[in-house]
């Protein structure tokens, strides 16, 4: 990877954002509460809370400095802890015992109160005192339990329920209603408890959270790895010699020694001497890959066995790292659009909870149960309907999905490119750099009859010096070959889509398509036949031409034949998409001649309309938005674009080659809706990426391209494609399985509650299960690799 290019944060827009830990949030109906607290602050734009992370990205207009006082307030305020942005990552690498002792202490004072319950089964009927429960439970209750006393009071407060709140009122009306027996019921010793209930209870809940954090952690163990591989120092040379600094203090132009087997510190590029390096980390790439005196190094790789010196290009938060940490934390923090679904049910599920419960034991009061078993039916309805499962069901698998897909090298930069993604039937690729090499070669430089080639090479050469064209980087590159000499050029003018136009010693020079020169009038006879069979041969046409003083028209100087290679991994990565049952269509610029013969290398049928050629730059879009209403792009009428050609690939879709078309979706056939993910890697192509349902840019491309696109592929291998959409249908796929679970598990354990199917303890247990197996289910994907 020569370059990986990422693009830097704009601060020229109005709004802005800031980043901030909340703790203490325990279900969805608390990320509903900070939502809400947070919108109230003037100048707030919008505020997403994502539970899994502990985290608020809140946008705000104006300066996000001058909002954050009042932010974190809010926060308080509502009755949770703020905290730094990356608290919850900082604090993961701690002992994966940590939190453990007051769960310990729960189950060490629950135990002797459960013992009678396992004993009977033997034919021991033992029970400890009424005192002896008093005295195990109430601390648990109490001083255990006091997290939720004070979150549900909080809650109430705000005029709102949480989990804490529906904890807090099942355990303590059991606890109350164990000290009634005891002390008022008249039967004292004898009577029939429900302390070991309510301290079960509280201990099975305080067990599921701290099963449910150690998760959490593992899901952003994605960024604690992009964080580590960032050293701690560097080897600064200076007029001193070399010299250990701490890498936050590196500036762009220091010089950098890096030693055999250490961690490349910042950006750079190589001034002395050669190695290989592990770029493994950042792109999936598992080859190490040669550098030498001119080479891009890339901060966090690993240097091989050569020590050498770069000089710093980017450090700290301008670096390639510190932008890839970004994009996977703006993804992890994004709510993908079902979660939004799932708030607002959470947020009127708690106080529809508490109704259910009073119902309940209304109605086995009115039935002739009596008080107690009444009370127990509704403290089991109470602590069973905990909606911590619903909140925790989309962002952990979001996490689990961005980072291990960050570990291939794929970024996915928000959370509704991965949800749409795996709807995806239709993959647009951009020709040239994404699926060819993007190094084309000067083939063959053909003159007019009477003309000079290393005139002609001259000019075009002088033209395009400033160009930083793949196709003028060729003409320079023949030029420096053959020693022509190069002049500085006047008045140059990039005409999008169609080619360069300027002054070379006072003479008007313009090099471009053979189309754009029939438009200005220019005689291509003298190349007809030429033309022709370099266009049948694969090649890309030019024309050069000059125009005299006076004269109504360029004149034909010169044919220009450009040849460029398909990427290596193109065809098979094309030919997977397929298997997957997706499209494939190439959109080029180029000439129908030369794209159809390139796109019969990569396994794509023009016949088929799985060619677009001689789409200009700021018709990409639109191909893309015809591409979705499930039509071909009109092909342009201009030039060549007219006739039978055109014709002919327009109605392609009933002369399809005997190699079947993927199949579409039923929902969505020819006609109908479809959904694009757009693949390119240039400034022309963003529009394009912009406009299409996914956008997907090559990491070695312009950061324009990135900016525009949901999804980055760092390598610029067209085979993260299909990995992408992969990753995405198996993200889905546990949101899915996790939201069906959550709601399953509430809608059916909320009537056998209510029903005397459930006592409390069993409800607790059920409680933290459903948790702690949502959070299992999603990390899961941790154990994804891309498709071979």
């Amino acid at each position: 990877m020569a370059s990986l290019r990422l693009p830097a944060m704009n601060t020229s827009n109005v709004l802005s954002t800031v980043d901030l830990g909340v703790g203490g949030m325990t279900c969805a109906s608390c990320v509903a509460r900070v939502e809400k607290a947070l919108a109230k602050v003037p100048g707030v734009q919008q505020a997403a809370v994502n539970l899994a992370t502990e985290s608020a990205r809140v946008t705000v207009a104006g300066q996000a400095d001058e909002l954050g006082p009042q932010l974190r307030r809010a926060v308080r305020d509502a009755g949770y802890e703020p905290r730094a942005a990356n608290a919850a990552i900082d604090t993961a690498s701690a002992s994966p015992w940590a939190g453990f002792a007051p769960v310990g202490l729960g189950l060490a004072l629950s135990a002797p109160l459960v013992l009678p319950m396992l004993l009977l089964p033997f034919g021991i009927a033992w029970m400890p005192p009424a005192w002896l429960q008093f005295v195990l439970a109430t601390p648990v209750q109490f001083w255990l339990g006091a997290r939720f006393y004070k979150a549900g009071w909080h809650a109430l407060k705000a005029g709102t329920g949480n989990m804490d709140l529906l904890v807090a009122l099942g355990t303590t009306a059991a606890w109350a209603l164990s000290v009634w027996l005891w002390l008022f019921s008249g039967h004292g010793e004898h009577a029939h408890l429900y302390f070991e209930s309510a301290a079960v209870v509280v201990t099975l809940v305080l067990l599921g959270k701290w099963l449910e954090s150690r998760a959490k952690h593992q899901t952003t163990a994605a960024i604690r790895a992009l964080h580590a591989l960032r050293p701690e120092r560097a080897h600064l040379i200076d007029f001193e010699g070399e010299k250990d600094i701490p890498v936050d203090e590196l500036r762009a132009g220091d010089k950098l020694a890096v030693r055999p087997g250490e961690r490349v510190p910042a950006d750079g590029t190589v001034l002395e001497g050669a190695t290989q390096v592990d770029e493994s980390m950042l792109t999936g790439e598992p080859l190490p890959v040669a550098k030498s005196a001119g080479d891009a190094l890339t901060g966090g790789s690993i240097n091989g066995e050569g020590r050498v010196v770069l000089q710093v290009t980017a450090a700290g938060s301008e670096s390639v790292l510190a932008h890839i940490i970004r994009l996977v934390e703006d993804a992890q923090a994004a709510k993908a659009p079902v979660q939004r679904l799932v708030d607002q049910v959470s947020s009127i599920f708690v106080p529809v909870v508490i109704g259910i419960a009073l119902l309940t034991f209304v109605g086995w009061w009115w039935a002739g149960a009596g008080l107690e078993t009444a009370i127990i039916r509704a403290v089991a309805v109470l602590v069973i309907a905990c909606p911590c499962a619903l909140g925790l069901a989309t962002p952990t698998a979001i996490m689990a999905g961005t980072g291990v897909a960050a570990k291939f090298g794929i970024l996915i930069k928000d959370a509704a490119a991965l949800e749409v993604a795996h709807r995806v039937d239709t993959v647009a690729f951009d020709k040239t750099g994404t699926l060819t090499v993007g190094k084309p070669r000067l083939l063959a430089l053909l003159p007019a009859p009477g003309a000079d080639d290393a005139e002609a090479l001259r000019l075009a050469a002088s033209l395009q010096s400033g160009s930083e064209h793949p196709l003028a980087r060729a003409v320079l590159a023949a030029a420096k070959a053959r020693d022509v000499a190069i002049e500085a050029p006047q008045d140059v003018r990039a005409v999008p889509g169609h080619g360069t136009d300027g002054f070379v010693a006072g003479q008007r020079v313009l090099i471009g398509s053979q189309r754009w020169m029939r438009e200005l009038g220019v005689d291509l006879k003298p190349f007809g036949a030429a033309a022709q069979a370099q266009q049948a041969q694969g090649a890309t046409v030019s024309i050069l031409t000059v125009q005299a003083d006076g004269a109504p028209a360029p004149r034909a100087l010169a044919l220009l034949a450009f040849g460029d290679e398909p990427k290596p991994e193109a065809r098979a990565a094309i030919e997977q998409l397929h298997a997957q049952g997706v499209r494939t269509v190439m959109i080029s610029g180029d000439n129908r001649g030369a794209a159809e013969a390139m796109a019969r290398r990569l396994g794509l049928r023009p016949e088929a309309g799985e060619v677009l050629a001689e789409v200009l730059p700021g018709d990409k879009a639109e191909a893309v938005r015809a591409l979705q209403r499930g039509d071909l792009p009109p092909l342009p009428l201009a030039g060549e674009g007219r006739g039978e050609g055109g014709r002919a690939l327009q109605g392609a879709a009933a002369q399809a080659a005997p190699r079947p078309s993927p199949q579409p979706s039923p929902a969505r056939g020819r006609g109908s809706q479809s959904v694009v993910a757009m693949v390119g890697d240039g400034v022309n192509d963003a529009p394009a990426l912009a406009a299409a349902d996914v956008g997907m840019a090559m990491g070695s491309g312009t950061d324009v391209a990135m900016h525009a696109a949901g999804i980055t592929l760092m390598r610029g291998d067209v085979g993260l494609v299909a990995a992408a959409l992969d990753v995405s249908h198996r993200t889905v796929a546990k949101i899915r399985q996790n939201l069906f679970w959550a709601f399953v598990y509430n809608t059916a354990g909320i009537p056998l509650a209510a029903l005397g199917y459930l006592n409390p303890v069993l409800a607790g247990a059920a409680m933290a299960l459903s948790s702690v197996s949502v959070m299992s289910n999603a990390l899961l994907l941790r154990r994804w690799r891309p498709p071979a």
